[in-house]
């Protein structure tokens, strides 16, 4: 075996840890399992701690276990949470379900014959054959009260001042998560749970069921939740979450939110989110540090995490839209882009609209780019010619020789051109 706590160590991704935890993995092959809230048809950036937690249980020649939380999906964990959720139905957690194995399954070997392979379930499958009084007697009576009160999950939101409390539903989330831990334990042996760090209640409320109904003994081991350097929270744009999914989040998007780290977030991600050795990982902070402004940590992490949930296709198509703004591409790569990424590289620029008869009735480009346009591009064709005849102006990345010269580039997509005026200056003109 690996050492895989030594593994998780030098990366920065253990909180908490029960004690004799590493000793017991070392021993032989053990399974452990993640538990994943189904709430959404896509795990979000969030989730990938977790994700990548189960991945290196499983380099480390060890059984991992992807829960889908499709009973707790119902009930809602006060974990963290100031409110309780909605809840959802089983056709909607069962779609969940798919789209989240799909996703898992680019981190995780499900489909090899090795001892090892990953596993998904859903506690939803020996959850549902529960009645309500066979919970309460075969469960609820090992768990005291006073034991669950004790739950920071609990206190935290009992105390707050803008909680209305908890439901009798939520009070017992550590119940039910802490009865499929046994229901591992006892069915696939599995004798490890992990999780966030807000989760060392839950998880340890299975261990104790485990010792109390099981007779065996369970291991417990969490991760910090990921913070941001500036205090914002991690995973979270203005347009919200950060998805593995291209629809929500598309490729483009999200190799820019890795670019955009901090270099001490950068730091601290990159042991995180690759699967990079450390000594090519401490050789690559040495090399950031002596040349921070050339983001060459960004840009490596940025690398790693897309070609790993999108594609190296997507990898370097997003690279190419990046350097777009950057006045490093060409006139083929602008015509390559989608018409989402397209806007999306252009999101905040000026914009102007057109029909396309006047673009076809147009005299020439300077008027396009000054009467036509509103002013928005040169509020004059004095100083628009100017510019044009000294070099300074581009259409769809091809520069414009001479001010009466007519309109002829291709539009992209069927319906924009793309003004460049000096080299930071771009403007996006709708042809409807």
């Amino acid at each position: 075996m690996k050492d895989f706590v030594a593994e998780l160590t030098w990366r920065g991704m253990i909180q908490d840890i029960m004690p004799e935890t590493d000793a017991h993995l070392m021993e032989e092959m053990r399974a452990a399992y993640v538990g994943i809230d189904p709430t959404a048809d896509s795990l979000h950036i969030g989730h990938l701690v977790s994700v990548m937690m189960l991945k290196h249980f499983q380099v480390c020649g060890h059984k991992p276990y992807a829960l889908i939380g499709g009973a707790t999906g119902m009930i809602g964990d006060p974990s963290g949470k100031s409110a309780e959720r909605n809840l959802l139905d089983e056709a909607t957690l069962r779609h969940n379900q798919n789209a989240i194995k799909d996703q898992l399954s680019r981190f995780l070997d499900f489909d090899s014959d090795t001892p090892n392979a990953a596993k998904l379930v859903n506690n939803y499958d020996w959850m549902k054959e529960f009645s309500f009084l066979g919970f309460i007697r075969d469960v609820g009576k090992h768990i005291t009260v006073n034991y669950m009160m004790a739950k920071d999950s609990v206190k935290k939101r009992l105390s707050g001042e803008s909680s209305d409390g908890m439901s009798f539903t939520e009070f017992t989330y550590q119940l039910v998560q802490g009865y499929d831990f046994l229901h591992l334990y006892k069915e696939a042996k599995c004798t490890l749970q992990m999780g966030g760090s807000d989760q060392w209640g839950n998880i340890t409320t299975g261990t104790e069921l485990i010792r109390r109904i099981g007779g065996g003994k369970a291991y417990a081991l969490t991760c910090p939740l990921i913070t941001k350097a500036d205090g914002t929270k991690f995973g979270k744009t203005e347009g919200g979450n950060i998805w593995l999914d291209a629809e929500r989040t598309s490729p483009y998007q999200f190799y820019q939110y890795w670019l955009n780290t901090s270099d001490v977030d950068a730091e601290k991600y990159i042991k995180i989110f690759t699967f990079l050795g450390k000594e090519e990982i401490e050789e690559l902070i040495a090399q950031h540090r002596e040349a921070p402004h050339q983001r060459a940590l960004q840009s490596r992490l940025a690398e790693e995490i897309t070609t790993m949930v999108h594609s190296k296709e997507e990898l370097i198509k997003a690279q190419k839209a990046s350097e777009i703004l950057f006045g490093k591409s060409t006139t083929e790569d602008l015509a390559e882009l989608d018409e989402r990424t397209l806007l999306q590289v252009f999101e905040g620029v000026p914009q102007s609209e057109i029909t396309k008869t006047q673009l076809a009735e147009v005299a020439n480009v300077t008027d396009l780019l000054s009467e036509l346009t509103g002013g928005t591009i040169f509020p004059s064709k004095g100083e628009a010619r100017k510019m044009i005849k000294g070099g300074g102006v581009s259409i769809n990345k091809i520069k414009v020789g001479d001010p009466n010269d007519a309109v002829e580039v291709e539009l992209l997509q069927g319906k924009y051109l793309l003004a460049q005026k000096g080299k930071k200056n771009y403007y996006l003109i709708s042809v409807v």
